[in-house]
């Protein structure tokens, strides 16, 4: 497509969505973050719709250009222990994001719904505390998503399933984009769907020991039962003492 071409699209695509807005009466605040967000979105694909491109290719290059696009995956610890059976599977799943500045990704207390791998721009992970960690290109929010998906198809020795209790999972922290910013969603459902079907992969112990060093579940099951034991140890030191 020429770049006369591409700006006929644009100027068009600008059209329908002044009429959009105009039609559905959105108020002029709203109207200037579309109108943000659709310059960003135009200027990180130049109108591309990468994901259909993609799919109309034969599937074994579709694989390889997966692969080299989404070479960050293996940035996250735990997808860096996988094979490429299960890592083909979540690149499949994972789609193009645009944010703009001042988008939040995630709210503390909200359902966590996707992890989200930055390609281009900052981020800032504020927690219960207050304190704002910085995330930009190659960082990963909403990892936590992983552990707790991990946990629910997590297998023991015997093979069976082991189902920990609990609600869906909620964010302990606000994210917030301090640029706009180009990533990469992978959905819940998607992560729930990849890790139930190949959930015989779960049973090597490297991945186990992964879900148990960085699942919140594990660390505060592992916590709880410390504290048991030094209350026990005081206690016995305790009463060694009244004795002597």
């Amino acid at each position: 497509m020429t770049e006369s071409c591409r700006r006929l699209e644009m100027s068009l695509r600008r059209r329908d969505v002044e009429q959009w807005m105009s039609h559905r009466r959105l108020p002029e605040e709203l109207r200037r973050q579309v109108r943000q967000a659709e310059r960003y979105n135009w200027a990180a694909t130049r109108g591309v719709n990468e994901e259909i491109l993609v799919e109309n290719l034969p599937e074994d290059l579709q694989r390889d250009i997966r692969r080299h696009l989404f070479k960050f995956v293996k940035k996250v610890r735990i997808f860096s222990m996988m094979d490429d059976p299960v890592l083909d599977a979540i690149c499949e799943r994972l789609r193009q994001k645009i944010y703009i500045k001042g988008s939040k990704i995630l709210y503390e207390g909200c359902v966590v719904e996707k992890m989200v791998f930055i390609v281009r721009g900052k981020i800032e992970s504020i927690g219960y505390d207050g304190i704002g960690v910085p995330l930009s290109e190659g960082d990963v929010c909403g990892e936590e998503l992983l552990t707790w998906c991990l946990e629910q198809s997590s297998v023991n020795k015997d093979g069976k399933k082991i189902r920990i209790p609990g609600q869906r999972l909620h964010s302990n922290r606000m994210v917030r984009c301090l640029t706009n910013v180009e990533a990469f969603s992978l959905k819940a459902a998607d992560l729930e769907e990849v890790t139930s079907l190949f959930a015989r992969f779960l049973r090597n112990q490297h991945v186990q020991g992964a879900i148990r060093y960085e699942s919140p579940y594990w660390r505060s099951l592992a916590a709880n039962r410390i504290q048991v034991a030094w209350r026990y140890r005081k206690k016995r030191l305790s009463r060694a003492n009244t004795a002597c």
